[in-house]
């Protein structure tokens, strides 16, 4: 594990488990150590949502099971979902609605919500670990980790949180959009997706700066 901003580096053996980082970070001094992901980038539709978990050190409060939210069943996701809400230190959500999305453009608004989602932490963070890419504007160093959400507890935590919300708010839109079928592909570019795309135009959920979306509006004008 490199250095990060500020701070010594910190090594982190290979077969140290998912609980890895946070157990060195801590001998560091360096606690609680705050894990941060997001789900629905690649969507076409529905909002952009981040989570951000502080797990327990404690033996009797580690779960099981924990992994990259995109390789568990959704059946597996919800019962982590619940432990993980009942065993963490804390945990947040943050959502960035989808006209916000076209307006900041994906990146920056992938940052924000990691960003808000930290920073709704009911307790401060005195370390942060993200999947893949750093967030900036943190008073608090940070590294981002190579497939954080499969090799980190606190991101893997923070991947379900973000994946589960997200589902269950594309299932509520399913209610207000039946037409879509939003609770089978929860607003990704499936090809049952677009076809409903095709046959509807895009509802006031779509993100418009997809190419598929505002293809479908520029037609739909005609």
């Amino acid at each position: 594990m490199p250095a990060a901003r500020g701070a010594a580096p910190v090594l982190v053996k290979r077969n140290s488990g998912i609980y890895g980082y946070e157990r060195a970070l801590q001998r560091m001094g360096l606690y609680p150590v705050a894990g941060a992901d997001e789900a629905g980038r690649g969507a076409c539709a529905g909002p952009l949502v981040a989570a951000a978990t502080i797990l327990s050190d404690a033996k009797s409060q580690q779960i099981a099971g924990l992994r990259d939210s995109k390789l568990l069943t959704a059946l597996q996701r919800d019962r982590l979902y619940a432990e993980i809400t009942e065993k963490a230190i804390a945990w947040s959500v943050a959502c960035i609605e989808p006209a916000e999305c076209d307006a900041l453009g994906m990146h920056v608004a992938n940052v924000m919500a990691l960003r808000m989602a930290l920073s709704r932490l009911d307790v401060p963070p005195m370390y942060v670990l993200t999947d893949g890419f750093s967030v900036d504007g943190l008073c608090t160093p940070g590294l981002a980790v190579w497939k954080g959400d499969q090799v980190v507890a606190c991101v893997a935590a923070a991947s379900i949180i973000a994946k589960v919300t997200r589902d269950r708010i594309m299932c509520e839109l399913d209610q207000l959009y039946p037409e879509y079928d939003f609770k089978d592909h929860k607003g990704y570019c499936t090809p049952l997706h677009q076809e409903k795309l095709d046959a509807y135009g895009p509802s006031a959920t779509h993100r418009m700066r997809f190419v598929n979306v505002s293809r479908t509006a520029r037609v739909d004008s005609l």
